[in-house]
């Protein structure tokens, strides 16, 4: 859907954020993404270390700002907001390899055959709890299917077979990802 152009656009100017923002700087929308005119959509922003190691990750599951508000406002919140972790020191930007998820609608699904390791995001949730896993989560972790949904109930405090409720909601998605190129 998007261009390779867009999508390096997108990650050099979520770079400037990320740089700016952990130098305490001013974040500014960068004028590099002034002609993203796409419909907002949900927007996840991951940092990892060089090594693979997860260092941030937050987002919007649906399109609640502009694209180049939401890439902005992810990339400062996965810096500095994510509550597994310390903030993104300035020592550790030319270690920190950033993603971005562009995440499809949302579809609710009554059964979990129609789930596509690889391919689907989860987001469980029942009552006030709620939990998400980006698609490639599974597949980095090599799980399968069943493994998957016991993960994302455990990321919404809920036990690992609550997905085998009918109380549970299980919705599935599809993302866009892309990251930096990583240097060694």
């Amino acid at each position: 859907m998007f261009s390779d152009a867009d999508k390096n656009n997108m990650l050099s100017a979520a770079r400037e954020v990320l740089t700016v923002c952990v130098k305490g700087e001013e974040v500014k929308i960068p004028e590099r993404l002034s002609n993203l005119a796409y419909e907002p959509m949900g927007v996840f922003v991951s940092l990892h270390t060089v090594e693979g190691k997860l260092r941030g990750c937050i987002g919007y599951l649906e399109g609640v700002k502009s694209l180049p508000e939401a890439i902005v406002e992810m990339t400062k919140a996965a810096a500095t907001e994510d509550p597994r972790f310390d903030p993104v020191k300035e020592a550790e930007l030319n270690d920190i390899v950033l993603e971005i998820s562009l995440l499809f609608p949302l579809q609710k699904i009554d059964s979990p055959d129609a789930i596509e390791v690889g391919k689907h995001g989860l987001v469980i949730s029942r009552g006030n709890d709620k939990g998400l896993l980006l698609p490639q989560v599974a597949t980095e972790n090599n799980w399968d299917k069943i493994r998957f949904l016991e993960h994302t109930c455990e990321k919404a405090r809920l036990p690992r077979d609550a997905w085998k409720s009918e109380e549970t909601n299980i919705s599935i998605f599809s993302a866009e990802v892309f990251e930096e190129k990583k240097s060694n």
